[in-house]
């Protein structure tokens, strides 16, 4: 498989996990969280595959997002582009990043409906992981056409 199919591969499970009908039961929230913080995992396993591909050229050592996207990481086009695409508020990289950082924190991202903890007062309904992950693949997928075309010119 190429690494281009790869990631390809990747964004399209992640969707798949998405799309799953979570039941009925009494598991039903236990298996929506499940399933929405499997998609999340597999587009963190997506990113890194795209950053693979995007940096094939410069032959990189490594691939850890935390490590490409951070201050000290290559010099390469790609990397800036996407270093500056996760500095933007509100673009779909940004909000990535901070749902894989709360991903690998002890509480985890994934919250049941309602949200709000026992005693407390919700203000203002926060959309669904699962449908705002759902659009951060479908604006995730446009950006790598771009990215893919800038790779491909060296």
């Amino acid at each position: 498989m190429t690494p281009r199919s790869r990631t390809n591969q990747l964004f399209y499970q992640a969707e798949l996990l998405l799309d799953i009908s979570p039941g009925d039961d009494e598991h039903v929230e236990a298996r929506r969280m499940a399933a929405e913080e499997g998609a999340l995992a597999l587009t963190e396993l997506a990113l890194e595959s795209l950053l693979r591909e995007v940096t094939e050229h410069a032959r990189l050592p490594g691939h850890d997002w935390r490590e490409l996207l951070g201050p000290e990481g290559a010099g390469i086009a790609e990397l800036h582009r996407l270093r500056e695409l996760a500095a933007r508020e509100g673009s779909w990289l940004h909000w990535l990043i901070a749902r894989l950082e709360a991903l690998h924190g002890d509480d985890g991202v994934a919250r049941r409906r309602g949200g709000a903890a026992a005693g407390l007062i919700a203000v203002g309904g926060g959309a669904e992981l699962g449908s705002e992950l759902g659009g951060c693949l479908r604006q995730a997928k446009a950006e790598i056409a771009a990215l893919r075309e800038t790779s491909q010119e060296w």
